[in-house]
């Protein structure tokens, strides 16, 4: 037995060193090395892979979804890269080269088409960097107690930084980088915002009561917002008259003044774009697989006409069937009191790809929740639709307008998500009308109707179109209780 108890004492300490060491087996026995498992694993279907046809048009429908607002957003850039100076696209449309921008010096047109949902209550100022280009420097006057507010975004229309009158923003001048950038800082830039993407915007915003003293107070503050790339930047602040630029053609080829929203996606072609895409906007942490999944169905159809045309079908058919309907508002958020709908992650959607989809398709450029809350509304009170057949009452109690530290507003679109015609060329009511009259009991009502109403009511007229409408409440600077769900709009009551 003594014999027995070595041998096993033996077999364990030589198998223990095997184990603690190199394995020396056999040149006869030897195998092949296998590779770690983190690169045998592919991103996707491996390389040559057989693709099923009903597969791939299911990929392409998600991927449509996905990659819409990223390429709305490479569209743009593309077209702003035509624009030869800073104008006014179609009279209208506030254009700039890129890592510039423009401002415009009143309310945006009603006629424009390039943005769905514009307000009526600031002067707007747009601009597309280029970061793969060099930087871009933007300069932030003195704007005194005015409130503003700068929208930095990146090409997934997610912030990218804050700058605004919440933030305590100093005047000064500020820099955008792209991903890679590694250079010095110049002296004199009072901050850096890094952007994921190469390509980024910037959205000016402050606001302007509606009356022509604080019109005419505005302009030498706003002559002051500028944008230009950082081999331009001398440490001497910068100023143009925006009210001498001149007009341009509408460089998206779109047509101002009616109907729906410049189409910068094209469904026949989002295939053709999306490899692009693909290339531009780096994933973000865990999408390696998505990346995956998409370049294998793009590889397959870069080698099989069928599948390329199922690619295309699948587009168009995902847009029909999915990016119509988001048009709807009650798709872009939440549903809270008294039937209105409000996105809880704005311009911070990470991978919620539906929301951020749907969001672009109705309204691109919103801001973050904390700058400024949105609520929308399709519906009155008894769930039946807004036209303008009915006439509507929305009733602010004794101190509940939108409680905000900057302003709100009440904006009326039509269908398509642009202003509607009317004989007082007013499109909404709220901080900036100094003239609303307060029911006996403190109270506000705003009267939402096509017909004019009697003469004492005119001033909380809100002109509505012939056909179907929406309501869209804007809060900018919210409030805790808005930001908490403490507070919600009324109900839009029909008469009777």
């Amino acid at each position: 037995m003594l014999w027995q108890i070595r041998a096993r004492a033996l077999v364990a300490t030589c198998l223990g060193a095997a184990l603690s060491g190199p394995l020396l087996v056999p040149a006869a026995m030897a195998q092949p090395a296998v590779p770690a498992l983190s690169q045998a694993r592919p991103a996707g279907p491996v390389p040559g892979t057989v693709l099923q046809k009903a597969y791939v048009r299911e990929m392409a429908k998600a991927a449509y979804v996905w990659g819409w607002p990223l390429v709305n957003l490479h569209n743009r850039r593309l077209v702003f890269s035509q624009v030869p100076e800073s104008g006014l696209g179609d009279g209208v449309l506030p254009v700039a080269p890129l890592n510039h921008l423009t401002m415009l010096t009143d309310y945006i047109a009603p006629e424009e088409r390039a943005v769905a949902c514009p307000n009526q209550d600031v002067v707007y100022g747009f601009g597309i960097f280029s970061l793969d280009k060099e930087p871009a420097v933007f300069q932030v006057p003195d704007f005194g107690d005015r409130f503003w507010v700068y929208q930095l975004g990146n090409q997934r229309t997610d912030s990218i930084g804050q700058a605004g009158k919440m933030y305590g923003t100093k005047p000064g001048f500020y820099m955008v980088v792209g991903p890679d950038w590694n250079g010095t800082v110049p002296d004199g830039i009072a901050g850096v915002f890094r952007s994921p993407t190469n390509l980024a915007y910037i959205i000016p915003r402050a606001f302007v009561d509606d009356t022509a003293e604080d019109k005419r107070a505005i302009q030498p503050v706003i002559s002051q917002i500028m944008a230009y790339p950082l081999s331009q930047f001398d440490g001497k602040q910068k100023t143009k008259d925006w009210s001498k630029i001149p007009k341009l053609a509408d460089p998206a080829g779109g047509k101002q003044g009616g109907g729906a929203e410049t189409q910068w996606v094209k469904p026949d072609r989002f295939f053709d774009e999306l490899p692009a895409i693909l290339k531009e906007v780096p994933p973000l942490p865990g999408e390696e697989a998505l990346y995956g999944w998409l370049g294998s169905i793009l590889e397959a159809a870069a080698k099989d006409p069928d599948l390329k045309a199922t690619l295309k079908q699948a587009a168009l058919e995902a847009d029909k069937e999915i990016l119509t309907p988001l048009k709807a508002f009650r798709y872009s958020g939440v549903p809270v009191q008294n039937g209105w709908t409000s996105p809880l992650n704005g311009a911070n959607f990470g991978t919620d790809y539906y929301t951020r989809t749907a969001v672009a398709r109705t309204n691109i450029f919103v801001n973050a929740p904390n700058e400024t809350a949105y609520f929308y509304q399709e519906y009155d009170g008894d769930k039946k639709r807004l036209n303008g057949k009915s006439a509507y009452t929305v009733t602010f109690a004794k101190g509940e307008v939108p409680p905000v530290d900057g302003f709100w507003s009440l904006t009326l679109y039509d269908a398509d998500h642009f202003f509607a015609p009317n004989e007082l060329r007013r499109f909404s009511l709220g901080t900036k009308n100094k003239d609303l009259k307060l029911n006996p009991d403190g109270s506000l009502t705003l009267y939402v109707q096509r017909n004019r109403p009697s003469g004492d009511k005119v001033s909380n007229w809100l002109p509505a179109p012939k056909g179907d409408f929406e309501l869209y409440i804007r809060a900018y600077w919210p409030k805790e209780a808005v930001l908490r769900r403490q507070w919600a709009p009324p109900i839009v009551n029909r008469a009777k």
